[in-house]
């Protein structure tokens, strides 16, 4: 009853402070965080269970939905969770990483108050903080539209959430003390599906019936490629954008990405294999669930059917088929494609190049040249109540520079309202996947070698897809536009986690002058305050 008061009050509180919309409806969890034995690979392992699930609950709700989540932490460490693709409009606060949020002590409890405001689509929650990702903690989030705006595909009979990625059989802390030393991670020891091995997962179907498989990429440092054996996948969605309903035989998803496929079922009554396996590995990794149609009594057999293995061009021509359903309706009824991101010239170019760089004898990772390390007190706080010496701004260059790379807590300035073009350059030889915290943003262009401005002539500034994850593969360029139109401060950051890690992200710092609600919410009351932040005071911002 205490806790069920208390978190009736923060919702109270909430509504308060935050002037929400009452007929936004507000679903309310409860997550215990613990450790618990789990054999994902025949091996037992001290894997992180939410509420003594592997992987953790499932978040069902709608378009402008809150969301109250009051996390416990029974680990003997801190915790923080984030939410991969939720762009917390005004409210960065709630973003989860240790640049905008402080961590969870053990033994304590953190109550995060999300909205998925304006959004749709398939996403994930992960453990940011160390290398808990390794362990766990990971669960899938559907945002489905609201009633009256219409869908572009038939409600389909099911919903299975999909997530897949490697799995390493040393531990979390085993992991971390790898990368400590200065050393690269080894390659993954297999992979998961639904948190299980080979054919350790069943997906139920009914013959003649389709159903929605919504797939994301979970894994620490692994492109993956997804097929069901006989049956043609229909993209859907990706990341929040309707897209056009292209059909494959298998799917690219790198590091951290999420997209949605209408499965038919119209082959003959038995068992099919789900297959997952690893892209651009030198030994190809595979792990299969069960498609298993109703009254089936006929098993898989035989082997897996295979994918591509090491094919860049492969990728990189699937990547370019992934387009904006222009007349789809996104989470608002006015179609996707009444936004002619194209038609709006950029006021800034920022460039971002990722290296490898050793520095005091130790492998690192880095933008630009700067490699992040994080300081004491997380950034957001450091802004907020204006402590010095916890960054800089312009600690990063926009630009990639010459000489040899450093570490800094590194933040980069950029004003709201603005409309950026941002270009990664990758000149290593593996495929990089970059996240961008708070913003979905449109892939208007990939290829290979050196970007130039003559590359803006190859640009889709019609109907490239919008997401908030996209690939760069080796000795290659992406290019996007993207509206800063969220204040706040957003980790951009490799999804590759041994990478982030070891300095391969920055903070972009969206700032407005106002200082108003209207353009950022105020620091929450429940904020947990840590660092050179202990015991500070908030004070009120402008309505």
């Amino acid at each position: 009853m205490v806790r069920k008061s208390n978190l009736v009050c923060v919702f109270l509180l909430f509504l308060v402070i935050n002037g929400i919309n009452a007929e936004d409806p507000y679903r309310f969890f409860t997550w215990k965080v613990t450790y618990g034995d789990i054999y994902p690979m025949g091996v037992k392992q001290q894997g992180i269970m939410i509420n003594g699930q592997f992987p953790g609950p499932q978040i069902n709700c709608v378009t402008n939905d809150n969301l109250i989540i009051s996390v416990y932490n029974y680990l003997n460490e801190p915790f923080l969770l984030s939410w991969n693709g939720l762009q917390h409009r005004r409210n960065s606060w709630q973003d989860g990483t240790y640049g905008t949020t402080c961590p969870i002590p053990p033994g304590k409890n953190f109550t995060y108050m999300l909205q998925a405001k304006d959004q749709i689509g398939s996403f994930f929650y992960f453990p940011s903080l160390a290398l808990h990702k390794a362990a766990g903690g990971y669960g899938g989030i559907k945002i489905y539209s609201r009633p009256r705006i219409p869908v572009p595909f038939p409600f389909p009979a099911g919903d299975h959430t999909v997530l897949a990625g490697d799995w390493f059989k040393r531990g979390h802390q085993r992991l971390r003390h790898i990368l400590d030393g200065g050393r690269s991670l080894p390659s993954p020891d297999g992979l998961l599906i639904n948190g299980r091995g080979w054919n350790g997962y069943k997906f139920e179907v009914e013959g003649g019936k389709t159903y929605r498989f919504r797939i994301s990429n979970v894994g620490l440092t692994t492109s993956i490629n997804f097929r069901i054996q006989g049956h043609i996948m229909r993209l859907v969605e990706v990341e929040g954008s309707h897209t056009v309903q292209n059909a494959y035989n298998s799917l690219d998803l790198h590091l951290g990405q999420s997209a949605s496929v209408l499965v038919t079922a119209n082959q003959a009554v038995r068992d099919y294999y789900v297959v997952v396996s690893s892209r651009f590995t030198s030994r190809v990794l595979t792990t299969t669930a069960i498609l298993h149609y109703k009254n089936s009594k006929i098993g898989v057999s035989g082997p897996p059917p295979g994918g591509p293995t090491t094919q860049i061009a492969w990728s990189l021509m699937q990547a370019r088929t992934i387009r904006w359903n222009l007349t789809a309706s996104g989470p608002r009824p006015n179609p996707q494609g009444s936004y002619h991101y194209g038609m709006i010239k950029p006021s800034r170019t920022i460039m971002l190049s990722n290296s490898a760089p050793w520095i005091n004898g130790k492998q690192r990772y880095a933008v630009n040249g700067v490699s992040f390390v994080a300081g004491d007190t997380p950034l957001k706080l450091a802004d907020y109540f204006k402590i010095g010496g916890i960054y800089n701004l312009g600690s990063i260059p926009d630009k990639p520079r010459t000489g040899n790379a450093y570490l800094a807590t590194s933040v980069m300035h950029a004003d709201f309202r603005s409309f950026a073009e941002i270009v990664f350059q990758n000149w290593e030889d593996t495929v990089q996947s970059w996240h961008i915290d708070g913003y979905s943003f449109f892939v208007v262009g990939m290829d290979g070698g050196q970007w130039t401005p003559a590359s803006r002539t190859r640009y889709n500034l019609r109907d490239t897809v919008a997401r908030s994850t996209v690939q760069v593969y080796p000795r290659a360029w992406t290019a996007i536009y993207i509206a800063l139109d969220n204040v706040g401060m957003w980790n951009i950051r490799s999804e590759n986690w041994a990478r982030q890690y070891l300095g391969q992200q920055f903070y972009l710092r969206v700032y407005s002058p106002a200082h108003s609600w209207r353009d950022e919410l105020p620091i929450p009351k429940n904020a947990l305050l840590c660092g050179r932040a202990r015991g500070r005071r908030t004070r009120p911002l402008r309505g």
